[in-house]
């Protein structure tokens, strides 16, 4: 059985229908983890900063002027471990400088013990790689921008 876009759309369909926050399959080789992120402990890390209001707008104000100038970033679609090449003798999959096409592995998210290929949404030059190899990434997290 292939994994293919289609199979995954339709994997995401029945775990919202059926109000599921994980399916997971295992095929031979092949093996895909579709999981439904709930957000009840979002409300108070953003409330957080909020108690300090000095703070805050100097970081609300510098923050657009930082992601206009590195340009599109490329966000964990899930919770796991980043990394930058196939293996630890490998080459990196992309370096700051490197010119990257839209649908070019970028690097690996491991979660669950499965190595998750991220690949870019779009066409540019890598300007910036945000975390370390091996580093603990979030949901939604920046890992690089390509402008």
């Amino acid at each position: 059985m292939k994994f293919d876009t289609d199979y995954i759309e339709k994997l995401a369909e029945i775990i919202e229908a059926k109000g599921l926050t994980e399916i997971s399959l295992e095929d031979g080789n092949q093996a895909i983890t579709v999981r439904r992120e709930l957000y009840t402990t979002g409300a108070p890390v953003i409330a957080a900063p909020a108690a300090a209001p000095a703070v805050q707008p100097a970081q609300a104000s510098a923050a657009p002027k930082q992601e206009a100038k590195k340009g599109q970033p490329v966000t964990s679609p899930m919770v796991g471990t980043f990394y930058k090449a196939s293996s630890p003798d490998a080459k990196p999959f992309v370096e700051v400088g490197q010119t990257v096409s839209k649908g070019d592995v970028v690097c690996i998210v491991e979660a669950m013990k499965l190595m998750n290929e991220i690949e870019s949404e779009f066409s540019g030059k890598v300007v910036e790689i945000c975390v370390e190899d091996g580093q603990p990434v979030e949901f939604g997290q920046v890992l690089m921008y390509i402008e």
